[in-house]
This record gives C-alpha cells, structure tokens and sequence, in this order.
C-alpha cells in the first residue's frame, strides 16, 4: 500500500512548508497519495498566490470559506470542516503532519 499523508495548513507559513513538504514527497514517493488540508488564514493565501504543482492537492474548508465570505475557484476543491477531515483521514490510517 502506498504511503497516505495529509497536512495541514492553517496559515501562511505552513502553507508554505506545506508545499515545499509535499513537493518533496511525491519527487522521492511517486505514488504516495498527498493532501494539503488548508483552513483559517492559508485559505485567502491558496485564492491568491496559486500554485500550478500543488493545487490538486489541496482541499480547502468550506467552513472558512462561508466564515472569511470567499469562494473557492473551481478547479479547487474542498471539504465541509477542516477539522472534520482531517480525523477521517487520520481514521482512515493516513499520516497526519501539521506544516
């Protein structure tokens, strides 16, 4: 099985580390399966500064969305709660590493 990772990204540092991290992982694990959960502030960074080689990764909160009055652009996707999410995957047996 491969390995499964998600991370999370609350602001705008980790969304950065985040990238870089799952950048990284799939250049030395190709078929690991990566997600980059992206609440609180990161969210209006991921709307604003795009990022072609992550952003299929990605998977915003609606409920930040609803809070901060944004949308996601379409080719974005998204989950109800961040938090909600998270614990699934984790459930799931994902790895879990906060950026």
């Amino acid at each position: 099985m491969p390995l499964q990772l998600v991370i999370h990204a609350p602001d705008e540092a980790s969304l950065a580390r985040a990238r870089s991290n799952a950048r990284n992982l799939l250049a030395a694990a190709p078929d690991a399966r990566c997600e980059i959960v992206v609440n609180a502030e990161a969210v209006a960074v991921v709307i604003e500064r795009r990022d072609p080689a992550t952003d299929g990764l990605v998977r915003l909160c609606d409920n930040t969305l609803r809070n901060k009055d944004m949308k996601a652009p379409a080719d974005l996707k998204t989950v109800p709660a961040a938090v909600l999410h998270l614990a699934e995957r984790q459930a799931a047996g994902w790895l879990y590493i906060r950026a």
